[in-house]
């Protein structure tokens, strides 16, 4: 006795099969695309803090070429100690000849510089660290020759320490005329690092 064949018909995906496997990959999307995101946001922050770091290592080149090159005797350097809302703004002023550091190349005479926090043009509430360079020669009052120079935008403190040798101190002031601190100490507190930003800058060149 031969038994026939049964004809069986393919069996389609159920409506509760297609569910599930079109959330599985909306959970698998969600997931690459949050990991895309977080990498890309990652990469972005990484980039603009050694852009940052950058601008302070630039900073640290600059006043060492500039105050390794003060002469002795000449009261080429001096330091007040400021403050405002129990924030140290500290400026440090040293003459200059002209140059590239402070962009003063094809100038005919030597500037007064001034390293210094002012307030952002765009916003008051944030502080800029730069230069306000003036020529020497000039006794005006107004401001009609200065002109600043920008390094490092948005920054919230400037402390500003001298060590004298003869007392082996850091003092809060520079005012001698005739000796140069051995060295100076600038200590920034950054707004976009928790740890401030410190350079000790010696006087004197470091024989190799």
């Amino acid at each position: 006795m031969c038994i026939a064949p049964v004809n069986r018909k393919p069996r389609g995906f159920t409506l509760l099969e297609i569910m599930l496997a079109v959330g599985i990959l909306a959970l698998m999307s969600v997931a690459i695309y949050r990991f895309v995101q977080s990498n890309i946001l990652a990469l972005r922050i990484s980039s603009d803090a050694a852009a940052a770091d950058g601008k302070y290592d630039s900073l640290r080149d600059l006043l060492t070429a500039q105050l390794q090159s003060l002469p002795a005797g000449s009261g080429a350097l001096s330091g007040e100690p400021l403050k405002l809302n129990d924030k140290s703004r500290d400026e440090l002023r040293w003459t200059s000849g002209a140059g590239l550091g402070v962009l003063t190349r094809y100038a005919p005479t030597d500037f007064t510089v001034a390293m210094r926090l002012q307030p952002n043009r765009k916003d008051t509430s944030r502080f800029d660290l730069g230069l306000l360079r003036k020529p020497k020669d000039d006794l005006a009052f107004t401001d009609l020759h200065e002109s600043w120079v920008p390094l490092v935008d948005n920054v919230r403190s400037m402390e500003i320490r001298y060590f004298d040798s003869r007392l082996n101190v850091w003092v809060t002031r520079w005012s001698d005329t005739v000796t140069l601190p051995k060295l100076v100490r600038v200590t920034v507190e950054r707004t976009d690092a928790t740890v401030p930003w410190e350079a000790i800058i010696p006087l004197g060149r470091t024989p190799l």
